[in-house]
């Protein structure tokens, strides 16, 4: 039975694509480009600057102008880190619930903490998550299972016991190796190339209310919250 659950950031806590899209758009206007459609971003909002620079300059990490880029590219994210980021819908009414059964529940990202941290902050969530394990915390980020295993450690509960939730591939990777139970946010940032199906994940959430349906058959949202 799962005693914690600990979640991906981008693409499965909040929808941070629109500030990101809107930081690359502002570089691409700096640099004499037209912006993306929203649409056109997001599936790549899971991959970091190094995803939406290939995205959106078709700039790779062996490219010269890609260190410059980068560094460009994260000080706009920084000048606006949370101004159109939400929480997804339902997962308000999630947190609330895991928390009032007793249930700790925590963040294991790749992104890095000089943005995680204040991100949370200004989402509310800072202090009432029991774990929040950045993308530079340990020496190996995800899909590596170690941050994963810090984020056991920390909060006390077993791999064994936790439930890890997050929309990338390398999400359930590292969930898999670290002997964590996986759960896949469909709702996040799926690429149409994606195949979720093929992952091994131990199920599929359409709804962040539905990661309850996993947990145990007396874990589940009232109806009424609409989730």
């Amino acid at each position: 039975m799962t005693e914690a659950v600990l979640f991906d950031l981008d693409g499965t806590l909040a929808d941070t694509a629109p500030d990101l899209g809107d930081a690359l758009n502002r570089q691409r206007r700096h640099h004499g480009l037209p912006p993306l459609p929203q649409e056109t971003i997001r599936p790549h909002a899971s991959h970091g600057a190094r995803g939406l620079l290939g995205l959106g300059f078709g700039l790779t990490p062996e490219d010269a102008d890609f260190a410059a880029m980068r560094e460009e590219y994260l000080a706009l994210y920084t000048a606006d880190l949370c101004r159109l980021t939400r929480l997804f819908p339902g997962m308000t009414e999630l947190l609330a619930e895991l928390e009032r059964r007793g249930m700790p529940w925590g963040v294991v990202t790749n992104k890095p903490a000089r943005f995680t941290e204040p991100l949370l902050q200004q989402l509310g969530l800072s202090g009432r998550a029991a774990c929040i394990v950045s993308g530079d915390t340990c020496a190996n980020p995800k899909p590596h299972p170690e941050p994963l295993l810090h984020a056991s450690r920390v909060i006390g509960v077993a791999p064994a016991a936790c439930t890890y939730v997050g929309d990338a591939e390398r999400d359930i990777q590292a969930a898999l190796a670290a002997g964590m139970r996986a759960l896949v946010a469909a709702y996040g940032y799926l690429d149409r190339d994606d195949r979720p199906a093929n992952w091994q994940a131990h199920g599929i959430v359409h709804t962040p209310g539905q990661v309850l349906d996993h947990l145990s058959p007396a874990c589940s949202l009232p109806r009424s919250h609409g989730v």
